[in-house]
């Protein structure tokens, strides 16, 4: 999908056609299973999607959440950005919206996501993302109901890692200097039924400012959407820090307060300088593309 999204632009392409281009192959390669349709099922056992294709130049975007049974999440994005006044569609009817404009309805589980899923189930529902329930969601699967008292010890980096989620990120300048920020996923593995994560969120998932530059981030999306890092790293820059010193202010704004959580952040400013930071993770690779490095 990166070379998918260099080319584009290499052809002189739009940087909207070019992340919605590499987020599009990602997902029908379902990458790392994180991505597209056939992985990360929710505690249902149902895939859904998250997307978003953020405009600099414009300061416009569109986004979906909890996207059902449509496996082109990012081109639906693209869409809400092109054909509506509004930012973001979540669910059902943001499936209506995609049925209207054409797209194929399907479902999006796979013989591996639902082999997924039964482990799950026959493992207790272990992890999951219930707290201060009852029966005991460490030990028992639902249906739950509420504790008048919290007598039970939640901590959620037990169940939270690298491996239950994961998101594409993608940040392109055209050579008409407009710039673009995009991401996809499917989520958190074993979610509850109607979360969204931080991928479809302006400013967590990705933010783009033509003026400045953009940023993309990943990981422990319920914690990180409440920081809005990728919008703090494009302000960063625009303050004069470095791609490298506001992708770290960003991640240790949020390090601050959960020491523990799990994400990684890239950021490019408009001359293509880039930069990059993490917590919580062993390494973090990425990839770059300019007209001096190539592919």
């Amino acid at each position: 999908m990166f070379m998918n999204t260099w080319d584009v632009l290499q052809a002189g392409g739009s940087a909207k056609d070019a992340v919605t281009n590499g987020c599009t192959v990602c997902e029908f390669e379902q990458c790392d299973f994180t991505v597209g349709f056939g992985g990360s099922p929710d505690e249902k056992g149902e895939t859904t999607l998250d997307a978003m294709i953020f405009d600099g130049t414009e300061m416009n975007m569109g986004a979906v959440g909890g996207l059902r049974r449509i496996k082109n999440a990012a081109q639906v994005a693209k869409d809400v950005l092109e054909h509506t006044e509004h930012s973001i569609l979540v669910g059902d009817l943001a499936t209506k919206f995609a049925k209207e404009l054409g797209y194929v309805e399907e479902s999006l589980s796979t013989e591996y996501s639902q082999s997924i899923f039964a482990k799950w189930k026959t493992s207790t529902c272990q992890p999951n993302f219930w707290k201060d329930v009852t029966p005991d969601p460490r030990k028992n699967c639902g249906p739950y109901e509420k504790l008048s008292n919290n007598d039970i010890d939640n901590d959620r980096w037990i169940y939270f890692d690298k491996h239950n989620h994961d998101t594409i990120g993608m940040v392109a300048i055209d050579e008409s200097g407009n710039i673009v920020a995009g991401t996809s996923s499917n989520g958190a593995t074993h979610k509850i039924p109607g979360r969204m994560g931080d991928a479809p969120i302006a400013g967590a998932g990705a933010y783009a400012d033509s003026v400045v530059g953009g940023a993309v981030a990943t990981g422990d999306g319920d914690v990180m959407m409440r920081f809005l890092p990728s919008f703090l790293a494009v302000e960063e820059m625009r303050r004069g820090r470095s791609p490298n010193e506001a992708a770290g202010i960003a991640i240790s704004r949020i390090a601050e307060k959960f020491p523990n959580f799990s994400g990684a952040l890239i950021a490019v400013n408009k001359r293509g300088e880039y930069g990059a930071a993490c917590n919580g993770i062993e390494t973090f690779p990425y990839c770059v593309a300019d007209l001096q490095i190539g592919k």
